[in-house]
């Protein structure tokens, strides 16, 4: 008997397309490619390193500096990342259940010898189980001071848990981003994201979410995540000759100028609006007390009067550089200046460190209260309660961010120097990290090209400078993959289909083959009419990047489209091991097995 009859099939396809053309889109595909921190352009693996520039881990700085770690793994940063421990799970409330209304699915939260699990699972109308989907949780993310987040394992690739422990309110809730989003257990762990949440991290090159057998040399940030690699410090130390302050052999951000101090935090702590990494470069490369931008150029959108940030707390670092303090500095105030990396006052001892911070550039007559109204305070004679002030994010539960601006009274207006921040060469970006005497020199136009595609995705008036560095591209950097990939989005996208096909077999060629270029090249094929080979290259992009869902989906349609129902339903059915979530494919594979009839 027949299960897919013609008005079914039809109307799959042409469902399925439409998702996969609205959802993901040529254009969009290729930003992926563009701007994913797992991507080929952005995920090079660092080059076998000489023993001078290797890692040894905080556990041999601790050798000689145990009284400064000891204080630092009760940081933040020292408890950013750990593995399950019995001691952190009672602290978990578990069992916990979270149902989300939203998406009509529930969560079950539990801790079973010694190991962390998350479930999610569906009901019918009679209370019955549609779908369960149970993975252990590996590792835990957040040093709790907000959120403890989770990471799952599936083979070699990491994804995000749904589900997260918001400390302060204490309870289970979804995780930060999922509120937007039907991610389930296949949000990829991305390394632009976990760099700044890990110690360090051992992603496999040119893949989304893949990572080495030992994922994480180091779990939590350590020391050499601001020193730099320590391996030349502990032979210089070991080898009995003789050092000076000056010749340690690893990086003291404190004897680094403003500027090189700042960027050593700005990598985690000064987002920017798009952070595109240097062609060959990836975060794994960044070392301290090197021009970030050798490595990754930070750029934003720059405000106008009447499109003002719209939260200026979200950048640390933006924050910063338009105060009031930095600006008198004459650009000499550090991150540092105020934090000291090593200790984290509790949220009593926090305002009193903190005066004495302030104290070092201004005096009691500062302050225009009288000592007698800021005694009265709670805490009393608080500076950062009034001049830096926590503001509940909303978008993120239950967490707050300290306003970086250091504001004299709550409504000050935006200082008139943020309107005056983009240069002649660079006229509608603002380069937040320019490397050392190169203010007034613009990104390379690989990275401008990055930056515009990223951009013009959401902000439309990105859209023709994108086109215009593109078409420079073509005629001045042609054999390169990432302008090739371009140049085939943009034909694919106008028609023109062989031209299309021939840049994107381009692309691959030059490598390394990324999976949205095969997607664009399957489906460039596909309207050629060379349905073989599209099909034969869409499995290629599937294979690049197994938990994709958008390209599974597409070769469900393709093998559809081909009257192949029974390959069709073993792909439906491999895409539902990967995605049981999904209501409208467990639909579609019923009807093909006869368990309801077609509509």
């Amino acid at each position: 008997m027949n299960l897919w009859p013609t008005c079914l099939v039809q109307f799959v396809v042409r469902a399925m397309r439409l998702e996969f053309r609205t959802r993901l889109p040529a254009l969009l595909l290729l930003l992926i490619f563009l701007h994913n921190p797992a991507g080929a352009a952005t995920t090079l693996q660092r080059k076998t390193l000489k023993t001078k520039d290797a890692y040894v881990g905080s556990q041999v700085c601790a050798s000689c500096h145990m009284d400064i770690y000891n204080h630092y793994v009760q940081t933040g940063m020292g408890r950013s990342m750990s593995d399950i421990k019995p001691a952190l799970l009672q602290q978990l409330q578990l069992p916990a259940t979270f149902n989300d209304k939203n998406l009509n699915r529930h969560f079950d939260i539990y801790a079973r010898d010694g190991k962390l699990y998350q479930s999610e699972f569906e009901l019918d109308a009679e209370g019955n189980e549609i779908f369960r989907d149970t993975h252990q949780v590996e590792w835990l993310v957040g040093s709790g001071a907000n959120t403890i987040g989770g990471i799952v394992k599936r083979g070699d690739y990491l994804f995000e848990a749904p589900v997260a422990f918001y400390t302060k309110a204490m309870t289970w809730t979804s995780s930060p981003g999922y509120e937007f989003a039907d991610y389930s257990f296949n949000r990829p762990i991305l390394t632009g994201c976990i760099v700044c949440h890990s110690g360090r991290a051992n992603p496999v090159s040119n893949t989304n979410g893949r990572y080495k057998a030992v994922a994480f040399s180091e779990l939590a940030i350590g020391c050499e995540n601001c020193h730099g690699p320590g391996a030349a410090h502990v032979q210089a130390i070991t080898s009995g000759r003789k050092l000076t302050k000056q010749n340690l052999a690893i990086v003291n951000p404190a004897r680094l100028t403003a500027e090189s101090a700042n960027e050593t935090c700005m990598e985690c702590h000064g987002f920017g609006d798009v952070r595109v990494l240097q062609p060959g470069k990836s975060y794994l490369d960044i070392r301290p007390g090197t021009p970030l931008d050798n490595v990754l150029s930070i750029l934003m959108v720059p405000p106008t009067r009447g499109s003002p940030p719209r939260s200026d707390q979200l950048q640390h670092y933006y924050s910063m550089v338009l105060s009031k303090c930095y600006r008198a500095s004459g650009g000499q105030l550090r991150c540092i200046t105020c934090h000291d990396p090593h200790v984290q006052p509790t949220a009593q001892e926090a305002p009193a460190f903190f005066n004495k911070r302030c104290l070092t550039c201004h005096t009691d007559q500062s302050c225009s209260l009288s000592r007698t109204v800021r005694q009265h305070g709670d805490p009393s004679d608080n500076c950062i309660g009034c001049h830096m002030p926590k503001r509940n994010v909303t978008f993120i539960a239950h967490t707050s961010l300290t306003n970086h601006r250091i504001v004299a009274r709550p409504d000050e207006p935006l200082p008139e120097a943020m309107y005056h921040q983009t240069t002649a060469a660079l006229p509608d970006l603002i380069h937040l990290d320019p490397a050392p005497g190169k203010k007034d020199v613009p990104p390379s136009l690989l990275t401008l090209l990055q930056a515009y595609a990223e951009l013009a995705a959401y902000k439309p008036e990105y859209v023709a400078p994108y086109f215009k560095v593109l078409d420079q591209l073509e005629r001045t950097d042609s054999d390169n993959a990432l302008v090739q990939a371009a140049l085939g989005s943009r034909d694919l996208k106008n028609g023109k289909l062989q031209e299309a096909a021939d840049h994107l077999q381009r692309s691959l060629q030059i490598g390394p083959p990324q999976a949205p270029v095969y997607g664009l090249l399957s489906e460039a094929l596909e309207k050629l009419g060379r349905d073989d080979e599209a099909l034969s290259v869409q499995q290629k992009a599937i294979a690049q990047d197994p938990y994709n869902p958008l390209l599974q989906q597409r070769l469900v349609a393709m093998l559809i489209d081909r009257k192949q129902y029974s390959e069709a339903q073993a792909a439906i059915e491999h895409y539902l091991q990967a995605f049981p979530q999904d209501s409208s494919m467990r639909n579609m594979l019923a009807v093909s097995r006869g368990k309801i009839p077609p509509k």
